[in-house]
């Protein structure tokens, strides 16, 4: 045919066999509408103009069907009988399997069976699966590939955004993954449950949801059976990677444990799609009488309850699911008085809301600890200043006052700046109102003088022998030192009677001799040498 692709002659693209095989892996079984009500919602906005539901159906579900179409060709999908409303099955073979395997990402042991020959019996348990996975994901239309469409299309695509949304996406989800109280993932023993479907979109706040489809054909009694197997599943324990052990579903799913040793089970929640002949009402009633043990928790004094090993069980109606979607107030979890958002009745609202009070009641104990501090450290800071300002006042206080000098009793003036160098002593003197050559004019500045002066005793001594003060006459003899014109005293110790007594003992103890002391400011006088000879010729005398 002239056009027509050998490799896709029905005109299909990567993209459409990319979608069959992303919703196939997943859902295993499902139809053409449900793969393109999944992958491509915005289809459902651009062919709504058809006249009759048929034909509509018929122009959006063309592209999937094409793409289907080819994939049997390839020997990828095949066609799995038909629903009860004519609707054809279709779903992947083991070649397709390892195919969507590379799309999802995931191990080829994790895609499970080919589910053929479940379009046999009319496929009805899969499809309120698939109907469950619709309703929960609430797939939106892209607004961006409906830009060259009617105002009426893109107006009724854009009233589908801003409905309530959905929780994960295509690839958050598992069907049919088998729950094994004994034996392995791959080779699950006897005693296990199934579970109908695993969600896992933390990103949306569900971190791990087990969900079981109820056609309403089974009775109370064989529901808490198989939840019987999820606890005995969710008790189960192996050894992990690190040598520790560690529940087994934590192995395969990640999921965060709460705090305070409060670490419940998954939750498992079940959605009753009446189309049997039980009464769900009644059943649920029945099932969370029978099933207690299981989900009760422990009453806090703090208002909330602790679910530390115990199963969340949650109910909900399908119709109610689709038309609501996960945030709607339509979810019952056993032990609750009111219905309430998927999250809050798999989580613990009054917990978090106890949580909060006791986290904001230690942030403001924290913050109140900490302006005690600050207000303590100014304090402290205030005290130090003032004993600081105290030390400096009494220290001041101790300071000798500055004078710029003292007449001593025979007139020699004496300097009382001792503690000072020249800059603080010119300083005081000029504080003083004193001239600042003060200094110069007693005759102090030793350094302009050229020489310096040393005094032997700034205060007034005592006689050594009979400790009487000096005169004034005897002080100013014995003060000065020996390299000026004056002479220096011999007995500098002792006061003028002491001095002549020593002299008179002298006389007396040696009489007839006389005892004169050599003065020591004379030059002693060399031995005369003669002319021309050496140092040896005063020995030839």
């Amino acid at each position: 045919m002239a056009g027509k692709r050998k490799t896709n002659p029905a005109g299909s693209t990567n993209s459409y066999r990319s979608d069959v095989l992303r919703v196939l892996g997943v859902l295993k079984v499902a139809t053409a509408d449900q793969i393109q009500r999944i992958s491509t919602p915005h289809l459902s906005f651009r062919h709504a103009d058809k006249p009759i539901p048929s034909k509509r159906k018929q122009a959006r579900t063309a592209s999937h069907t094409g793409a289907l179409s080819e994939m049997r060709k390839h020997g990828l999908s095949e066609n799995g009988g038909s629903t009860d409303t004519g609707d054809s099955l279709r779903n992947l073979t083991t070649k397709g399997l390892e195919t969507a395997s590379w799309e999802l990402r995931r191990p080829a042991t994790e895609m499970g069976s080919t589910a053929r020959g479940a379009g046999s019996s009319g496929a009805s348990h899969p499809m309120a699966v698939n109907e469950t996975v619709i309703a929960l994901l609430r797939p939106k239309p892209d607004l961006g590939k409906l830009a060259d469409d009617p105002p009426h299309v893109r107006a009724a695509a854009q009233a589908a955004v801003d409905t309530a949304p959905g929780i994960g996406t295509i690839a958050s989800c598992w069907t049919e993954v088998p729950l094994p109280a004994t034996g392995t993932w791959n080779a699950p023993g006897k005693g296990g449950a199934q579970a109908d479907l695993v969600l896992t979109a933390p990103q949306d706040g569900a971190g791990l949801l087990f969900i079981e489809v109820d056609n309403c054909h089974e009775t109370a009694e064989e529901l808490v059976a198989n939840l019987e197997k999820y606890a005995r599943f969710f008790r189960r324990t192996v050894k992990d990677t690190d040598g520790k052990e560690r529940p087994m579903w934590r192995t395969r799913w990640m999921a965060s444990e709460d705090r305070y040793g409060d670490v419940p089970h998954p939750p498992v929640l079940l959605v009753f799609n009446h189309i049997g002949a039980r009464n769900p009402n009644r059943t649920i009633l029945r099932l969370q009488e029978l099933t207690r043990h299981l989900w009760q928790g422990e009453w806090q004094r703090e208002g909330y309850h602790l679910y530390d090993g115990k199963v969340p069980i949650v109910v909900v109606g399908l119709r109610n699911l689709r038309e609501h979607g996960p945030t709607g107030s339509v979810f019952f979890r056993f032990g609750r008085d009111r219905p309430q958002p998927l999250l809050e009745a798999i989580g613990n609202p009054r917990r978090e809301a106890a949580d909060a009070r006791e986290a904001e009641e230690w942030r403001v104990r924290q913050e109140e600890y900490r302006a005690q501090v600050r207000k303590a450290a100014r304090e402290q800071a205030a005290k130090q200043a003032v004993e600081a300002a105290r030390e400096v006042a009494q220290r001041e206080a101790r300071r000798p006052v500055c004078a710029a000098a003292e007449e001593t009793d025979w007139g020699r003036p004496v300097d009382t700046h001792l503690t000072l160098c020249d800059t603080c002593k010119h300083h005081a003197l000029a504080a003083a109102g004193q001239p600042a050559d003060a200094y110069q004019s007693h005759g102090l500045d030793h350094q302009a003088q050229g020489e310096r002066d040393f005094w032997r005793y700034p205060n007034r001594p005592v006689c050594a022998e009979c400790r009487t003060p000096f005169t004034d006459e005897r002080w100013k003899a014995v003060n000065r030192t020996g390299w000026g014109p004056v002479r220096m005293e011999r007995r500098p110790t002792l006061c003028g009677d002491c001095d002549q007594q020593y002299v008179t003992d002298i006389r007396q103890a040696w009489p007839g001799t006389t005892h004169q002391e050599p003065e020591q400011d004379q030059e002693q006088t060399l031995p005369e040498q003669k002319a021309g000879g050496t140092w040896l010729s005063r020995f030839r005398r």
